[in-house]
């Protein structure tokens, strides 16, 4: 009775304005509904059967062109031998045959087909036709230029007036509706429990007005870790190490997992850069490997692990900052090869992950002169450099566009880094990336500026509005295939924080967080030092550095032995301390380096372990703490381990893994060489017990 009324009523007012002339307020028009329809029936939305399963979501369509997830509705099977419907989710029974599936409303109704032949061999959704299906043309029609624009930028918030931003307030609350922002990139600094962050998730869609926002965050695992709460999982050079595709995907939907419980639905990963260069002072770690198969095949299992989760996943950095011995946080980097070379090393993996479906790829500010001469003066000291592939159009548009066939969302690395931010002004960088092919600028350097930047070059025609419409187009595809969308009825923030509190850190994860820790552990070198089978009275000593991690082995060394002496130190020991650990039987030194630099062999750690070596009678073992390279610098050492990563959970692996409790099974993914250029332990070497 209650939607007949309201049907009723806005009849009523139509008619009012016939007789009257007086023309219904555009607020009114704007919360008019026009129609009912499933998503999947939106030409552009796709969405796979999963486990007998697929979701549909009711969309009421606005006078305005926005739309909304329907609440209040009403769902039916044709036949229930086929495929039954519960609140839009349809279970398939395992019968042949076909179904219609529809959504009434009391006012509007809509239906999708699903047919099921071969005993389930295959399963086809049949959409219906028709021009109330472009619900993303439509809503792109009622848009300004404003609102067009403010989909396709996605600035940060780490802080305001000098604190951490973990609470909405009003002033960026005002910046999101005046910009009509399209999304938001969370960090470390405000994401700091699970309880917080929900809030502050849930405060930015409150404010967000017709469409929902995308709230982004580096969450890739290992390294590059934002929230402070729930499982902390190894990194992709650990799970490289893993050789388990398997483990990958459980990996990524279990970080998919807890960051759609939180809210947050994208993920600027993974990492798909391939590590072939051991001075690479940015990527190292974050990458699977320096092999392209290997690097494709688990990035592929992440990103289908992550999106079976509901959380958009992004593959970065296109096309390639692997080869490179420059961090564009500082500088720019340029990658020297032909596109022949690119293809098979640095493109592959990004290919691989096209083809399977990735929801977004963000770029590199990364020179390739072999793709793109095209030189551009730089504004710091008026020199001419070459034009990174974040403002390359050859590279966005003519490579990954036209030549790899991608279709969907591009988005930038943060436009703040010094590769970009040195050379070009934050408003003419903007400008270059849209036209380039970017669909969404991401932390641009002052919103103001570049949003009216941005509209300033729609109006002079410097950019057409077609092109902007393009990306907008790509944005809400990607909104309506995650179900980013805001709803007539949320639920309660309570219930939000409820459900993420059973999700992030749950021990289901916490057993995939264990599981991929003690996979990745790699032996490299064991001179039968390993196991350690250490009597009560004999002293083992931990040495390393605190700020390093290493406070985090002794922790874990002192949980198998009780005789345990710690030297903290990251120089050359002294005599005293020398004397400390001469009468060891073992002696675990933890080692951690970033750089080319910290691993030569004349800085302190590597002096420190080399003295270790050669002034005790201990047997030395030696875990490299993050990069795998450490060893070329102290290669005497009695054993060496592995483990990719500061995390607590591969502390544990390692020390387990050294006292026997673990089998190493982990293969090293990247080549070790030594300082003259052989090499010392190749690529899939790895030692068991």
């Amino acid at each position: 009775m209650r939607k007949f009324l309201k049907a009723f009523m806005i009849s009523c007012l139509a008619i009012g304005v016939l007789l009257t002339g007086i023309p219904v307020s555009s607020s009114v028009a704007a919360s008019t509904i026009k129609d009912l329809v499933i998503d999947l029936n939106v030409p552009q939305v796709k969405r796979e059967v999963k486990d007998d399963k697929i979701l549909l979501n009711p969309l009421h369509i606005f006078g305005d062109g926005h739309f909304k997830l329907a609440a209040d509705v009403t769902w039916k099977s044709s036949n229930k031998n086929v495929a039954s419907v519960k609140d839009g989710e349809v279970t398939l029974t395992g019968h042949n045959g076909k179904t219609f599936i529809s959504v009434s409303d009391g006012q509007f109704t809509d239906r999708i087909a699903i047919q099921v032949k071969g005993n389930q061999d295959k399963i086809l959704v049949i959409k219906e036709k028709g021009s109330r299906y472009d619900v993303i043309g439509n809503a792109i029609k009622h848009m300004t230029l404003e609102e067009k624009v403010g989909q396709m930028l996605m600035p940060d918030f780490r802080t305001w007036k000098g604190k951490n931003v973990t609470e909405m307030n009003d002033e960026i609350a005002k910046l999101v509706k005046d910009y009509h922002l399209g999304g938001v990139i969370l960090f470390r600094e405000n994401v700091v429990t699970t309880e917080q962050t929900t809030k502050l998730v849930d405060a930015y869609q409150q404010v967000a007005q017709k469409y929902g926002l995308l709230i982004t965050i580096d969450q890739e695992g290992g390294i590059i870790t934002r929230l402070q709460s729930g499982s902390d999982f190894s990194g992709n050079m650990a799970l490289g190490a893993t050789r388990s595709e398997e483990t990958a995907e459980k990996v990524g939907r279990a970080i998919g997992e807890e960051l759609h419980s939180l809210g947050i639905n994208m993920n600027l990963a993974p990492v798909l850069d391939v590590n072939n260069n051991p001075d690479n002072p940015v990527i190292g770690v974050r990458s699977f490997g320096e092999n392209p198969e290997l690097v494709g095949k688990m990035g592929n299992a992440y990103i289908k692990g992550l999106q079976e989760s509901g959380t958009a996943a992004t593959a970065k950095h296109f096309p390639g900052h692997g080869d490179t011995a420059v961090d564009s946080h500082l500088g720019l980097p340029e990658v020297p090869h032909d596109k022949d070379r690119l293809k098979q090393v640095e493109l592959y993996p990004f290919q691989q992950a096209m083809d399977a479906g990735i929801d977004a790829i963000m770029t590199a500010h990364v020179t390739f002169p072999k793709i793109d001469p095209t030189k551009a003066v730089s504004q710091k000291d008026g020199t001419e450099i070459a034009i990174p592939a974040t403002l390359s159009h050859k590279v966005l548009t003519g490579l990954m566009r036209e030549e790899m066939g991608y279709e969907g969302v591009i988005i930038t690395d943060a436009m703040n880094m010094n590769a970009i931010a040195d050379h070009f002004g934050p408003v003419d960088a903007a400008i270059r990336s849209v036209k380039a092919g970017a669909d969404i600028v991401l932390m641009p350097v002052g919103l103001e500026v570049v949003a009216n930047g941005l509209y300033n070059a729609v109006r002079s025609g410097e950019i057409s509005e077609k092109r902007i419409e393009q990306s907008v187009e790509r944005i809400l595809t990607l909104k309506l295939n995650r179900g980013i969308v805001k709803g007539e009825v949320e639920e309660s923030i309570d219930q939000k924080i409820s459900h993420a509190l059973q999700v992030v850190g749950s021990p289901e994860h916490k057993a995939i967080e264990k599981e991929a820790a003690e996979k990745s552990i790699t032996l490299v070198k064991n001179n039968g030092v390993l196991p350690i089978k250490a009597a009560p009275e004999d002293k083992i000593a931990v040495v390393g550095y605190s700020g390093y991690y290493v406070n985090l082995l002794l922790n874990e060394v002192k949980k198998h032995h009780t005789n345990v002496t710690y030297i903290d130190t990251q120089t050359k020991l002294t005599t005293a301390q020398l004397e400390q650990v001469k009468d060891a039987k073992y002696i675990i030194v933890g080692t951690y380096t970033s750089s080319v630099g910290g691993r030569a062999p004349s800085a302190s750690q590597m002096v420190m372990t080399n003295q270790l070596i050669n002034e005790t009678d201990a047997k030395v073992i030696a875990l490299g703490i993050r990069n795998p390279y450490d060893v070329m610098s102290y290669p005497a050492v009695d054993a060496y381990l592995v483990q990719y990563g500061y995390r607590p959970a591969s502390f544990a692996a390692s020390v387990n893994t050294i006292f026997g409790e673990n089998h190493p099974t982990g293969k090293l993914p990247v080549t070790i060489y030594g300082h003259d250029g052989s090499v010392m332990y190749g690529f899939g070497h790895g030692l068991g017990y």
